[in-house]
């Protein structure tokens, strides 16, 4: 299988679905270090990004069990390659799947650094991050991923003092995997309680949640929450309204909670691209893909931009342009528009991990392909710049394309975007 995506082992499926279907000081806002390493006064604010997924070991560290030194330099040598391409935001993954790469008083040291879950690595690789970002001038948003609470389906594999041990009925078993149940307000409390832990002792830029809220469909499965539906759902029309009003809430509550513990820190998020198809919705987009987040995630992107909930939204365009069944041209145009008129910031996610795969198609077999989606998104002024999957693509760049958009879009450097008033 090609490379890890940022949606664990299930954006492969979706292709097809889409076509067929120091740091750790407290503070009141974020670090003003961000600003400035290697950079001319008065640059201008552009978001360059790039992800740095830890789940699986897809980014880093490369495998686990390395020693902290060994760990400490391959999350620099990460930090130096966005340098290199002229990036200025890093949204590192800290809470990839209900255990922590800080020592949490809440969850258990994440197994992707030490191959066990709950062992100390015996260094605080968050606040390393932080600090060594800040040096370098990159702003760092830390990624949480809410519910995802393991890949695989067997809590006791989990570390023994696991919440999701001490409470089995938070957690759902779907597709092969674990998760909290978002239709529970004390598992909503909880994963805001844990993630905003580490917005309070951290000098965080920003907050940054993927496209995980309830899970991807699975052929021939349904998500069991029949049962806290029953307890909770009291006057909603259907059962698809009521865990929409769950994953809204958590969107607000996590809004009111950032600003509460550490006032001007980004909260932002990276939805799957497609809101709903224009044939399922007139405000939909001229598109025929297999998942929409509306109807499958219960995700109302829409509403969020459009009401300014998050200070920024990063849909997953992950399409080539003129795509038969996903154009990434219209998505572009159909999000600008979404976007006009809110204070929620438009970026786009860009497959950059997709270049020169094989394949992925024609069109991403030309190391062009990157550099022709910023040059479209430019005659967007919706759109205030982009963020690229992922931080190992960006470092080696294999087929050239990274090279290639900061040649052509990345001349100068860009200052960081901060929160609007």
């Amino acid at each position: 299988m090609g490379p890890v995506s940022r949606r664990a082992f299930t954006v492969a499926s979706l292709s097809a679905l889409a076509t067929a279907r120091g740091a750790a000081a407290r503070a009141t806002g974020p670090a003003a270090s961000a600003t400035s390493a290697g950079r001319p006064r008065g640059a201008a604010a552009e978001m360059r990004g790039m992800w740095l997924a830890t789940v699986a070991n897809r980014d880093w560290p490369s495998r686990t069990g390395l020693s902290a030194s060994r760990q400490r330099g391959e999350l620099t040598a990460l930090l130096d390659a966005a340098v290199r391409r002229r990036l200025n935001t890093v949204m590192f993954q800290v809470r990839p799947t209900a255990d922590a790469l800080w020592p949490s008083p809440y969850e258990p040291w994440s197994q992707w650094l030490t191959g066990t879950q709950g062992r100390d690595p015996g260094w605080d690789p968050l606040a390393f991050a932080v600090e060594e970002a800040h040096a370098r001038g990159l702003a760092l948003h830390a990624w949480f991923n809410p519910y995802r609470v393991a890949l695989h389906a067997d809590p006791s594999r989990l570390a023994a003092a696991h919440p999701a041990r001490r409470h089995p009925d938070w957690v759902v078993r779907h597709g092969g995997k674990l998760y909290y149940n978002p239709g529970l307000p004390e598992v909503r409390a909880f994963v805001q309680r844990a993630m905003l832990d580490a917005v309070e002792k951290y000098p965080l830029d920003g907050v940054h949640f993927d496209d995980y809220f309830y899970p991807y469909p699975e052929a021939g499965q349904t998500f069991d929450d029949r049962a806290a539906y029953e307890r909770h759902g009291g006057g909603f029309t259907s059962r698809a309204a009521w865990r929409r009003d769950n994953v809204d809430r958590l969107v607000r509550e996590t809004a009111a909670g950032i600003q509460r513990v550490r006032p001007g820190a980004q909260f932002g998020i990276s939805p799957f691209g497609v809101w709903r198809n224009a044939s399922t919705d007139s405000r939909g987009s001229d598109t025929r893909a297999g998942v929409q987040t509306y109807d499958d995630l219960y995700a109302d992107t829409r509403t969020w931009v459009r009401e300014g909930w998050i200070d920024y939204v990063v849909p997953q365009l992950y399409w080539a342009i003129g795509h038969s069944a996903v154009d990434y041209a219209t998505l572009v145009s159909w999000w600008s528009g979404v976007a006009r008129s809110s204070r929620t910031r438009l970026y786009v996610g860009e497959a950059l991990y997709k270049e020169g795969e094989a394949s992925e198609g024609a069109a991403w077999r030309d190391a062009k392909e990157l550099t022709r989606h910023l040059t479209l998104a430019g005659t967007h002024p919706q759109v205030r710049g982009h963020v690229f999957f992922a931080a190992k693509e960006v470092a080696a760049d294999p087929a050239g394309a990274m090279a290639r958009v900061v040649a052509d879009h990345y001349r100068q450097p860009a200052e960081p975007p901060r929160r609007s008033p």
